[in-house]
Formats: C-alpha cells, sequence, structure tokens
C-alpha cells in the first residue's frame, strides 16, 4: 500500500513525477495531486496487463506517459505510447488503456463550460 502525504508536502517542492507513485502488483493505483472544481491531476501506476475499461468522460484529458508503455484505443482507434509521449483523450469519446509493461502516466483533466481544450499554439512548420 502507498503511504498516504499530505498534499501540502508536495507544494513548492522540486519532485520527479514518477517516484511519486509506486507499482502494486496485479493493480491499479493512483494518486490525485490536485483536486479541484475546475480540474484535477492524478498520476498512476499500472501492473503489466492491467488497464481501464472503455468508458467515456465529459472532459478532455490529456495523458503524459512518465514511464513502461501502454496502448490506448480511442473510439477503436489504437494508440502505442511509450515514455516521453503524450495523447489527448477528446471529450464524450469511448476511450480504453490496456499497460503493455508495467506503465506510469499523468492525467491531466480541466474542466469548463466549453469541455474542449482550446489549442494554444499549432507546432512550428519547418521547411
Amino acid at each position: 500500500m502507498i503511504e498516504k502525504k499530505a498534499k501540502g508536502d508536495l507544494l513548492a517542492k522540486q519532485l520527479v513525477l514518477k517516484d511519486l507513485i509506486a507499482y502494486q502488483e496485479g493493480a491499479v493505483v493512483s494518486r490525485a495531486l490536485i483536486d479541484k472544481k475546475v480540474g484535477t491531476v492524478t498520476i498512476f501506476a499500472f501492473d503489466e496487463g492491467q488497464g481501464l475499461s472503455e468508458h467515456a468522460a465529459p472532459y478532455d484529458a490529456l495523458v503524459q506517459v512518465l514511464d513502461g508503455g501502454a496502448e490506448i484505443r480511442i473510439e477503436g482507434k489504437q494508440f502505442s505510447l511509450k515514455e516521453g509521449e503524450m495523447i489527448i483523450l477528446p471529450a464524450n469519446r469511448p476511450h480504453a488503456l490496456r499497460a503493455l509493461s508495467a506503465f506510469k502516466m499523468l492525467l491531466i483533466m480541466i474542466r469548463s463550460e466549453d469541455s474542449r481544450l482550446a489549442i494554444v499554439s499549432e507546432p512550428a512548420h519547418q521547411e
């Protein structure tokens, strides 16, 4: 079992995200880092083969892979992600996740009236 720490223990400290949660055999473990009315930031640790069954959420969510790799399915389309990669899960669209190896991720969900994330800037085009 992961030791519960007060959220204040994380404030104004330099941290390594993937070290804030430990793998647990045969399980999915989560730890909320920020849980506010406007959104959440949560880290997850999945043992190999573990996952989340298909579901939908009313808000866009950003998934950042911190360790290992996972298969993420969005509306039937499969994506294989590894450490350092990210994907945005669109609001109200069915998605599922399965750990291809022991896998850690950061999930950022921002709740808004619009329920859609705005793209702040497009990547520069290189020619």
